[in-house]
């Protein structure tokens, strides 16, 4: 990995922890650090040391509140575009990285810190976290993709009342909508999102790989040809070496250990 200057880095036990690190601006995003997330995520894509991620902000106040307004202030219509591209990029790689990702979210996620933690597979939520996309109030919308992903996660009424009105989500309405997966104390967030990491780290990693192609692609087509889908991501896996690990280890009741292949 490069050296960063926006986010902070490390792996331990087979899981990246990639921590946005901004706290004088409550981590919020600039064209610099999308970029360095980007990067992150493409090495963690290719690193087969790494079967799942856990993403966090600095501090206990923001896990991102939202982009830098100083920097939005001075971009036009061509950069903007393009900074609402490269925000979608960021995105989507996590989304489609081919390994779980878990946002740690520890406090504010607005704007483009709500898009993040949309994109990822998980959200556990801090009793403080708040979640929203306030952007109407500045003469803008939401462009890293949380019109789309937050409509499809808690349905289009719920999402547009969120947009519309800028009422911010709490932390158990979250849970209780299905934007969080869970909500702890503060102190307890990266110890309960390490746990979570630990169990999928423990799967085979193609398996885990081809389930989550099956559910956010399959998702997205009709359902006679998500089931083909599945059939086809499911033949793949009855060929790998885990399969065969994985059912020898439970005749022979031992724990498997997975390849990957």
């Amino acid at each position: 990995m490069p050296d960063y200057h926006e986010i902070v880095y490390e792996k331990k036990d087979h899981v990246g922890f990639l921590t946005i690190d901004r706290q004088s601006k409550l981590n919020a995003l600039n064209v610099r650090t999308v970029e360095e997330i980007k990067d992150a995520l493409k090495n963690i894509q290719k690193d087969d040391q790494v079967r799942a991620v856990v993403l966090t902000g600095a501090g206990e106040k923001a896990f991102v509140a939202g982009a830098e307004i100083e920097e939005i202030s001075g971009i036009g219509l061509k950069e903007g575009f393009d900074f609402s591209r490269s925000g979608q990029e960021m995105n989507s790689i996590l989304e489609n990285l081919g390994k779980p990702s878990i946002a740690a979210v520890n406090g504010l996620a607005l704007g483009g810190g709500c898009e993040l933690a949309l994109g990822c597979t998980f959200r556990i939520l801090a009793e403080n976290a708040k979640l929203g996309l306030p952007e109407a109030g500045l003469g803008v919308i939401a462009g890293f993709g949380g019109t789309q992903r937050l409509a499809r996660t808690i349905g289009k009424s719920r999402a547009l009342w969120s947009i519309l009105t800028g009422d911010m989500i709490g932390a158990k309405d979250a849970l209780d909508m299905g934007l969080a997966n869970m909500v702890v104390p503060q102190n307890e967030l990266l110890d309960a999102s390490m746990k979570v990491a630990r169990k999928v780290v423990e799967k085979a990693p193609l398996a885990v790989k081809m389930a989550l192609m099956s559910v956010n692609y399959g998702s997205e087509m009709d359902l006679g040809s998500g089931l083909l889908f599945e059939a086809a991501m499911a033949n793949i896996l009855l060929g790998s070496k885990d399969k065969e690990e994985g059912i020898n280890a439970f005749l022979e009741k031992r724990k498997p250990e997975f390849s990957g292949r």
